[in-house]
């Protein structure tokens, strides 16, 4: 007996990653000293003050029952009060702040909350691969912003037709970038705020990397434009801030409409998150400015080691602005698929291959600096070997 899919399961794209995981996993299993930078998975410890809060929470009977359909007020609190410490941004915790379960589960529910068949879908290229889950399941369609070296990773928004922008309702950023690191700035956001005010485009800004800077830039919060509330939301997770990508814990925060329309979904979906999660998530977002400061700190380290170990071999990679990983231009002739896996093969190196973030990914591989320093010198040490073998 077979069953058939349901076609817009039928129309999910294909997960590009999981046959890289398999392969890293089949060269571990070998015995093989991998060093796994092709993911995006935070390696450090969530603080311990979050996981103690945890455990008393889990302690508490209270947390043992279902918790709010939209999730604990005291969580909301925290969120805006987390951002009108952080970014200056005033957020009404009920009516502007949404609990999610994780910021993935967020992206794809905007577009199942707002896209029909034949509607378009704005994306970065390169960009992260899951805001085409939603679209796809909503039946429209993607319509990809390239974003390159050239235009200084920022979508030119003048060579977008007229056309598209009319059947645009939906419009993903994303910054720090994933997979570029690149940053933005406030006056981008400004003219990305007139598009969309112009054309009725909500606009999506995933901020999953913005405690991440590096040098002289703090990642702006798209809120904090005039107008940014009127147009879209922000979707900020704890998983890279604090280390909880495990813990499964966002939030959306922007226009009090939108706001409402995803806890409208959610009530059918979910009945919100474990409650002694929420209290070690409130713990997270009311604790001390420094552990964030240092964690930034480490991931900068992490990024002058690897390009400097690079650099100390022949190879240049541009500096990333923000987020964890660094965007690396391969040789000519090459596709980033042939060269990912020929790296970890001969290397045992895993990185991510750029086509896997879209057309205008190919000609690099994406380094997570999710390893300690000592071992991301060693990864930059073998990849400048295997880039001497192919140059």
């Amino acid at each position: 007996m077979t069953f058939r899919l349901a076609d817009r399961i039928e129309r999910l794209p294909e997960q590009f990653f999981s046959g890289l995981t398999r392969r890293v996993a089949a060269f571990q299993q070998a015995g093989y000293d991998v060093i796994n930078l092709g993911q995006g998975n935070p390696d450090l410890p969530t603080p311990p003050h979050i996981v103690e809060a945890l455990r008393e929470a889990a302690l508490d009977p209270v947390t043992h029952r279902y918790p709010p359909f939209r999730g604990l007020p005291e969580l909301k609190e925290a969120a805006a009060a987390f951002y009108q410490r952080t970014y200056g941004v005033s957020l009404d915790p009920e009516r502007e702040v949404a609990i999610l379960v994780g910021g993935k589960t967020g992206l794809v529910e905007m577009a199942e909350l707002y896209l029909e068949p034949g509607d378009v879908a704005l994306v970065p290229d390169p960009g992260y691969p899951d805001y085409l889950s939603g679209i796809a399941l909503a039946g429209a369609k993607p319509h990809p912003l390239p974003i390159t070296a050239q235009n200084g990773y920022l979508p030119d928004l003048e060579s977008v037709p007229e056309s598209v922008w009319k059947r645009a309702k939906l419009w993903y950023l994303n910054y720090p970038n994933n997979p570029t690191g690149a940053g933005t700035t406030s006056e981008f956001f400004d003219r990305a705020i007139e598009k969309a005010r112009d054309h009725g485009v909500i606009v999506v800004h995933d901020f999953a990397y913005g405690a991440i800077g590096y040098d002289d830039h703090r990642p702006p919060s798209f809120l904090q434009r005039p107008g940014a509330k009127e147009v879209g939301i922000e979707i900020y997770t704890l998983s890279k801030t604090f280390n909880m990508a495990g813990w499964r814990v966002a939030f959306a925060a922007g226009h009090p409409e939108i706001i409402e329309h995803i806890n409208l979904i959610q009530d059918h979906y979910y009945v919100s998150i474990f409650a002694a999660v929420q209290r070690a998530s409130v713990a997270a977002l009311r604790g001390p400015a420094e552990d964030i400061e240092a964690l930034r700190q480490t991931y900068q380290r992490r990024r002058d080691a690897f390009l400097g170990a690079l650099r100390s071999a022949g190879v240049e990679a541009p500096p990333p602005q923000g987020s964890f990983f660094c965007w690396i231009p391969i040789p000519s002739g090459h596709s980033s698929v042939s060269f990912a896996e020929a790296l970890l093969e001969e290397e045992h190196v895993a990185v991510a291959p750029g086509r896997g973030f879209g057309e205008h990914g190919e000609g690099h591989v994406r380094v997570g600096l999710l390893a300690p320093e000592g071992r991301l010198i060693e990864a930059a040490e073998r990849m400048a070997r295997f880039f001497a073998k192919r140059s």
